[in-house]
């Protein structure tokens, strides 16, 4: 017996899902090459640096490589705090004004504005931790990263729910590609922004080592 039209399309649509991330990822590395290349010249804007190097340590403890979250600025504003996104993010680490009020609630210690540097690299660190910490569970360090950049982008429930939708699927959902690929059932089209962001952040990794 033949399956149902709508059973199809469903086997259809989960093949595309599963297909869609590497696909993504290996035309978005082809197009951003030579962008992530220049990327290196970030190594000489050290203005910021202290503050990173601090904060991770501060957050994340001694001997933790800083230079994920400066990836991290780059891939979210090339470093400039003047930078404003279309929703109200602000800074250096694109912080919404009403999440630095939340954290700053929650850690006295980040004082100050979240259109001063100092306080919006802390912040944004000090949020990077809170997602880290959730994602501790049978990962190592650079999947617990990826799970990390894609909450800050895409929102830990967001990825969660994707997860859910991996494990379903009977995938390794400790894994973020296969979290990744399910995310468009959560964000939607949205879903492309978060899987590049996390590629992005670790391409500038390695062009600031």
């Amino acid at each position: 017996m033949s399956a149902p039209s709508s059973w199809r399309r469903w086997g259809l649509l989960a093949i595309l899902t599963l297909a869609w991330v590497p696909v993504v990822y290996a035309a978005q590395r082809a197009l951003f090459a030579d962008e992530i290349a220049a990327f290196a010249r970030y190594k000489r804007f050290t203005t910021y640096d202290p503050y990173f190097t601090k904060y991770s340590k501060r957050f994340f403890g001694v001997g933790f490589d800083w230079r994920y979250f400066k990836a991290q600025a780059v891939a979210e504003s090339s470093l400039r705090q003047d930078v404003r996104s279309p929703v109200g993010a602000v800074g250096v680490m694109q912080v919404m004004p009403r999440t630095f009020d939340e954290i700053q609630r929650k850690n006295p210690a980040i004082t100050g504005s979240v259109d001063q540097p100092r306080w919006n690299i802390a912040a944004g660190i000090w949020y990077d931790r809170q997602h880290f910490v959730v994602w501790a569970a049978d990962r190592p360090l650079v999947e617990r990263l990826k799970f990390t950049f894609g909450s800050y982008n895409a929102g830990r429930s967001s990825i969660l729910q994707a997860q859910r939708y991996a494990l379903g699927e009977g995938l390794n959902a400790t894994l973020w590609e296969s979290v990744a690929g399910e995310l468009s059932r959560v964000t939607g089209r949205r879903s492309q922004e978060t899987v590049v962001y996390v590629a992005r952040i670790f391409d500038i990794r390695q062009a600031l080592r």
